[in-house]
């Protein structure tokens, strides 16, 4: 794998193509196999990392935040080499002791004690890219940045960032930031995939426009394209709602597999390669459980597909019709 890395948004910030998703670790990762998975992850120089604080999946415990704090606490420079990005917004209220302050929100106060908390259990004194999970439209971005500026002020974030906002709410936070002269949002992550291309609608404009880099989660569709007919045909089943997706699309499915075995690479390398030829994506996340789902996308930076195939792909799978509002209107 070579690693070219790239600006995230319109910063100085190098991060590598590829962003190592931590969902996974704990709920379906042991421990000891996260540990293995980073260490090849720093080996094969992916250096932007993303978690939350609700990750683990055990309400208020941010277990998958408290699995990469005792890996960084390791030492070696584990934690220097990271791009470390974690997030705020969830419920992570303790179910013995119930605060309303703690549920889903982004108030200034929410804002702050999570990251005091996300430090603590990450076991770091800053977390490079603070990002906003959802958008919470009951909160003013008056508040909002105002409690992101006291942590930068603080060292204790460096970056704003994202995640499942729509076009206008990134617009009107990038204007609220203008006005208090700070630098704002400077990533959105979104889901996207060749699936689901609704993002090309607004989103991708707006994060073009004001410079975010954009991180597509979920870049496989849950395991859509990553080979579901190739893998039902050798025995693997997923989940009923999963099985029925498959139907669904098996014929998008067939002419993108078979697409994939003539370009000679697997369908999940030429997903992820299609969202890195845009380039206002800064990165897809690969959430990896085991250490051979890493392995095998590592060849995705190096992986070319030329304009015939990104025809070939818009074909089987087209978007909306393009941004708005000509994608509907004229």
């Amino acid at each position: 794998m070579s690693i070219t890395y790239r600006p995230l948004g319109r910063t100085g910030l190098k991060v590598s193509p590829l962003c190592l998703g931590t969902m996974n670790f704990g709920p379906q990762t042991s421990e000891p196999d996260a540990y293995a998975i980073m260490d090849k992850a720093q080996d094969l120089g992916i250096n932007f990392w993303d978690t939350a604080d609700v990750y683990g999946w055990k309400k208020g415990e941010g277990v998958t935040e408290q699995i990469l704090g005792r890996y960084f606490a390791q030492g070696g420079g584990r934690r220097d080499r990271v791009v470390l990005a974690t997030k705020v917004y969830g419920d992570m209220d303790l179910p013995d002791r119930p605060d309303p302050n703690f549920a889903r929100g982004l108030s200034a106060r929410k804002i702050v004690q999570a990251c005091e908390n996300s430090l603590k259990r990450l076991q770091t004194t800053w977390i490079d890219l603070y990002q906003m999970h959802h958008v919470d439209r009951a909160c003013p971005f008056d508040e909002i940045w105002t409690a992101y500026e006291t942590l930068v002020r603080q060292g204790k974030v460096l970056y704003a960032g994202s995640s499942n906002f729509a076009g206008w709410d990134i617009a009107t936070a990038q204007a609220a930031a203008k006005e208090r002269h700070f630098m704002g949002l400077v990533c959105e992550q979104s889901v996207y995939h060749l699936d689901n291309r609704m993002v090309e609608l607004e989103v991708v404009p707006a994060c073009r426009h004001y410079g975010l880099g954009l991180i597509a989660w979920s870049p496989l569709g849950g395991g859509l394209l990553g080979g579901a007919l190739q893998k039902r045909k050798d025995g693997r089943r997923s989940g009923e709602g999963f099985e029925k997706n498959v139907d669904k699309k098996r014929d998008n499915l067939e002419k993108y597999e078979t697409l994939c075995r003539e370009l000679g690479e697997a369908p999940a390398n030429v997903a992820l390669a299609w969202l890195l030829h845009n380039p206002v994506v800064t990165a897809p996340i690969i959430g990896p459980r085991t250490m051979d789902q890493l392995t095998a996308v590592s060849k995705v930076p190096d992986i070319k597909l030329s304009p015939e195939m990104m025809k070939q792909l818009d074909e089987i799978w087209p978007g909306p019709g393009g941004e708005a509002p000509k994608a509907y209107s004229w």
